[in-house]
């Protein structure tokens, strides 16, 4: 008999067919007037940009619902929106219109990135980091705990899949090295297991928010800031992430540990496995040596940008080109890397449905209409609610690059239009975006794998996620706005 579940569909029809009726229905709905005095982009066309706002709040549904990846998603919008010549006079002009944002730099930064992640794991490197941090720091279960802190950090620049870095790298390792101390889900999770799972998961999300290049829909953000006239760039990204970022670093694994109170403290074992994989994997290869000569050069070069000119993107693809041209990759594995191409068609495509709902006065109907409501609460305080009604809006949503793609962009100007600090926003919108993941077990790729391991039961998870969200808030405006005032954003 043949293996009836090849057969099921990947796509889930009705959920697919709900999304479309939704959008269906936003696209017929009357244009709402505009409010006298309101000052449209040049070129702007309401009407166009309110049958764009239908395509988008479809795809954010379908963002949410998932019947099908986002891939073949943003490709379904913006074939709709290039077949109907919502963008243009004619098929040509529309077509040419929708597929905008694939010339996006910061969409090649995040598309080569992907590239040398795969380079990451493929030559080990990435695994001989995390095993050699284990190893350093790993006598005891709270050691362990900040030798995922510190592979985490190194890995997190250099790998903008925090699901590759989380779950294709760190999790396995976090897992076997739990087992090792005899903790598993069916037989003493308590004794290291359930501290080790919540302890890497949720230092995933905040090097994800420590650099543009920590989370492939961080460019979103990029892209809807540089709308609103704010330059936010890899630099300037981690310039504002680094003092609360290694706050958090430092401080989250010790305040998880007495809070979760492991039964284990001795780690030893753990450790010795950790000397015993390291070992296997041999002396370093000629591929890993030169993947850290790409991963140390990168990081110098993106972080001197500002010396020799070259944009993010462009450093990034020089890495690509090495690794091609020394032999360390293959252009078989170039073009086999599923995700950076996954990530250039849905991620391209939320850029050109951004920029258009900006071009169109849609975003500044949206922040005109609900400015009413924040107005008159001051620059900083307007800035913090929006914040974090954006961060706890997370509940709602069943990934964060869905969130990140519904929101920035209207709290951004509405934020903007009703006084708040635009650097603040930026960086706020931005750090929570990754940070506000912790709130569930299904948030991000890395959460739903260690949550999958079985260590942490949901009510468990949810209610640890809720306590490290006030973690987060303490730290991030604690030390983060005295710090954001010094760089004079605010």
């Amino acid at each position: 008999m043949a293996d009836q579940s090849k057969s099921k569909p990947k796509i889930h029809y009705p959920k697919l067919g709900v999304c479309l009726f939704i959008g269906f229905i936003i696209w017929w709905l009357p244009v709402p007037n505009l409010p006298d005095g309101l000052i449209l982009p040049d070129g702007a066309d309401f009407t166009k940009g309110w049958c764009v706002f239908a395509v988008f709040a479809a795809t954010i549904l379908c963002f949410i619902l998932r019947p099908m990846p986002m891939g073949p998603t943003v490709l379904l919008a913006l074939v709709v929106l290039a077949a109907t010549k919502t963008l243009g006079e004619t098929g040509k002009e529309s077509f040419a219109a929708a597929m905008a944002g694939y010339g996006n730099t910061t969409v090649w930064l995040v598309v080569g990135a992907f590239l040398i992640a795969g380079a990451m794991i493929r030559t080990g490197l990435g695994k001989r980091i995390a095993l050699g941090c284990v190893v350093k720091f790993g006598k005891t279960t709270l050691g362990l705990g900040y030798a995922t802190a510190a592979a985490e950090f190194i890995l997190g620049p250099i790998i903008p899949s925090n699901t590759a870095r989380g779950g294709g790298v760190m999790a396995p390792v976090v897992n076997s090295l739990a087992r090792a101390l005899g903790s598993t889900p069916e037989g003493q999770p308590k004794r290291a297991g359930e501290y080790l799972m919540l302890n890497g998961a949720h230092l995933n999300l905040i090097t994800a928010a420590m650099f543009l290049t920590g989370m492939a829909a961080n460019s979103l953000v990029v892209d809807y800031a540089f709308k609103e006239g704010v330059k936010f760039g890899w630099l300037t990204w981690l310039k504002g992430s680094i003092v609360p970022g290694l706050v958090s670093l430092f401080l989250l694994p010790w305040f998880l540990f007495k809070l979760l109170k492991p039964e284990l403290q001795d780690a030893k074992a753990a450790q010795t496995k950790a000397k015993e994989q390291l070992s296997e994997m041999g002396v370093w290869t000629r591929g890993e040596k030169i993947m850290m000569g790409v991963f140390v050069s990168l990081l110098i070069l993106w972080v001197s940008g500002k010396a020799h000119g070259m944009h993010t993107g462009v450093v990034a693809l020089i890495g690509v080109l090495v690794l091609i041209l020394t032999g360390t990759e293959k252009w078989e594995d170039i073009t086999g890397n599923k995700e950076a191409w996954d990530a250039l068609i849905w991620l391209g495509g939320m850029v050109c449905m951004a920029g258009l709902l900006k071009d169109h006065g849609f975003i500044a109907w949206f922040a005109s209409s609900m400015e009413g409501q924040v107005s008159g609460l001051g620059a900083l305080v307007t800035a913090l609610a929006l914040a974090l009604v954006y961060f706890y809006s997370m509940y709602g949503f069943s990934m964060l690059t869905g969130h990140i793609a519904a929101m920035v962009a209207a709290f951004l100007a509405l934020a903007i239009s009703a006084g708040a600090p635009p650097m603040l926003m930026v960086a706020l919108l931005a750090y929570f975006s990754n940070l506000c993941g912790c709130l569930t077990n299904y948030s991000t790729g890395p959460v739903v794998i260690y949550s999958g391991f079985g260590y942490v039961p949901v009510a468990r998870w949810f209610k640890v996620g809720f306590i490290v969200s006030l973690f987060h808030l303490v730290v991030w405006l604690g030390v983060g706005l005295p710090y954001w005032k010094l760089l004079g954003w605010w």
